[in-house]
């Protein structure tokens, strides 16, 4: 067994103060990790929606994806955007804050206040770099857990969230399925496909091929390794849209000019587009949070912690399930969406499934989309109708 690591719940660059909720977790006895080490006291930010019922049994977790956050609904506090699901989380919205406590915390190994490789590290009052540990999505789930145990719940009425959150949903439900009421995991899958881990290990290089990433340690040299980092983003964000949303938005359209420029400008405005994500990006995002998230996510294999049989991850399980997918999302298209559904069926748990018809790719459990919308609705209200939870004071 390695030894433990303790980690400082103090941010450990300077920047702004960050709102919100921050719980120190892990302080009596570090908490393991899936490499075999032990991590703890560490720092938790979430934030909360909504009121906790008196039996505390309306409350939902939202797990963000690989570049999301604690900031579902308000505006970004660094970029001033408003939060990523501002469209689905409040009074009124599919996940009605008038009805539901809804609570979302930044993942282990992130960079907006919960403990990541920005942080310092005790023994030598550094920044811990690339020696923080490697860290799974089996640990960002414990370390949820220990916020839900901090924070007095004993069963979520519902784990929610898309893509790695999806990913988060169903670490969730195999190993705490006591703790689980209701699943709805999104646009995701069992495992990271090989795909997937070739896109992000481009994005991993880009960064450490920067040469102001320092072999990790580019805090100690005042700079950010923002180039490796923008064109991670860039490649990384193509794999969020279908190829019908990319050309709807721009085709071949020009940017700012009528003719060709017959050099490595962006002449194009798709060009211009992926340039501005990138750019952007940079602003809010560590790159060292990036390499280890991303690396999380390619490690998730949840058959592989069963002896390779998906369905023994789900066996004799109580929790309710629904799995949505987008019909254009090629990044974590339909099939793998209904390998668990697969799954879950061969332990005759309970479970609903919809493909949703959308041109919009992965991204479009973030937009616009009302027939997800209406669906992610109404999967909760039956889940409600089914627990006996109150409904909204305005429907009552």
């Amino acid at each position: 067994m390695n030894a433990p690591l303790h980690i400082r719940a103090t941010a450990a660059t300077a920047g702004p103060t960050l709102p919100g909720h921050a719980a120190l977790l892990a302080a009596d006895e570090p908490m393991p990790l899936d490499n075999g080490a032990r991590i703890g006291p560490f720092t938790c930010a979430y934030q909360t929606y909504g009121t906790l019922n008196a039996e505390r049994s309306n409350a939902i977790l939202v797990c963000h994806a690989l570049t999301g956050d604690q900031y579902l609904v308000e505006d970004h506090p660094v970029t001033g955007k408003p939060g990523w699901w501002s469209l689905t989380v409040g009074p009124g919205l599919p996940i009605d804050t008038d009805r539901y406590f809804v609570i979302c915390a930044n993942v282990l190994g992130g960079c907006m206040g919960t403990t990541g490789p920005q942080d310092l590290d005790p023994a030598t009052g550094k920044p811990f770099g690339n020696q923080f540990p490697v860290i799974t999505v089996g640990d960002m789930v414990r370390a949820q857990k220990l916020l839900i145990d901090h924070l007095g719940i004993d069963k979520l009425f519902c784990v929610v969230g898309g893509s790695m959150g999806g990913m988060q949903v169903l670490q969730w439900a195999s190993a705490y399925p006591e703790r689980v009421y209701g699943a709805l995991p999104i646009a995701t899958a069992a495992r990271h496909s090989t795909q997937n881990i070739a896109f992000h290990e481009v994005g991993r290089q880009a960064i450490m091929a920067d040469p102001e990433w320092h072999g990790g340690d580019y805090y100690a040299h005042g700079v950010r390794p923002t180039g490796g980092l923008a064109v991670a983003r860039m490649a990384a964000h193509i794999t969020y849209l279908s190829e019908a949303a990319l050309h709807r938005k721009f085709g071949r359209n020009l940017q700012d000019r009528s003719v060709l420029s017959y050099g490595f400008d962006a002449d194009f405005q798709v060009e211009s587009y992926l340039r501005h994500q990138g750019f952007t990006f940079v602003d809010r995002f560590d790159a060292n949070s990036y390499l280890y998230i991303t690396r999380a996510m390619d490690y998730f294999d949840l058959a592989n912690e069963h002896g390779g049989v998906l369905a023994d991850a789900f066996r004799d399980t109580p929790v309710r399930y629904c799995l949505m997918s987008f019909s254009s999302d090629w990044l974590f298209p339909t099939a793998g969406n209904r390998a668990v559904v697969h799954a879950l069926n061969a332990v005759a748990a309970n479970v609903s499934f919809v493909e949703i018809e959308s041109d919009k790719g992965h991204d479009a459990f973030l937009l616009d989309e009302p027939e997800f919308h209406r669906l992610l609705r109404g999967f909760l209200n039956g889940l409600a109708e089914h627990r006996g939870l109150a409904p909204a004071a305005a429907e009552a």
